[in-house]
């Protein structure tokens, strides 16, 4: 979900930027830094709309650098569980599916995918095929799923969805109601 929040930020800025255009560097800086990075419990910065305020800089003692805290508003997107979003599948293994919910690298293990559908090695490129069906789910397919957890890497700042497919949707004509016993296809009026 996104969300419009306003967030605080500190600016760490070498001597060698003062000058008259250091207010123009910390702002450059500001959306360098915080675009596209994820911010705890925040989520996921999108975009700064608006700095509010460029506070005073602090110099550090010994250093000669100055920190400047900012005030600044943003659009955030941070996923919750249960939530149904929109996915490109980026990958198709044998152990599940990658794919891409913005910026975030979502797995779906081939647990959640029906059973009905089984891993295909020897397509091109690899897909999970129902055997009925001509029903096929692939790289680059637009996909809807519901989020069943979500894990942060503190690490790498980055987040990984776990989800189940409790609704997925292709690009096709077609909706794929699953869950972990049975699947059904449903003609999708456009």
């Amino acid at each position: 979900m996104f969300f419009h929040v306003s967030l605080d930020h500190e600016i760490l800025l070498h001597p060698r930027y003062f000058g008259p255009q250091l207010i123009k560097t910390v702002r450059r800086m500001l959306f360098n830094e915080v675009e596209g990075k994820c911010i705890g419990r925040y989520g996921y910065v999108i975009a700064v709309t608006s700095i509010d305020n460029i506070g005073v800089g602090r110099i550090q003692p010994g250093r000669g650098y100055v920190i400047f805290p900012v005030k600044y508003h943003a659009i955030v997107f941070r996923p919750f569980k249960h939530e149904v979003v929109e996915a490109i599948i980026t990958q198709v293994t044998k152990m599940g599916i990658f794919c891409k919910i913005g910026p975030l690298t979502c797995f779906i293990s081939r647990h959640s995918i029906p059973r009905d559908m089984e891993y295909d090695p020897s397509a091109n490129p690899p897909c999970y095929k129902k055997k009925e069906d001509d029903l096929m789910i692939q790289p680059e397919d637009s996909i809807r799923v519901k989020i069943a957890g979500l894990q942060v890497d503190a690490k790498d700042e980055k987040a990984k969805e776990i989800l189940n497919i409790d609704e997925l949707y292709t690009s096709k004509t077609y909706a794929i109601v699953a869950s972990n016993v049975s699947l059904s296809i449903i003609e999708w009026l456009i």
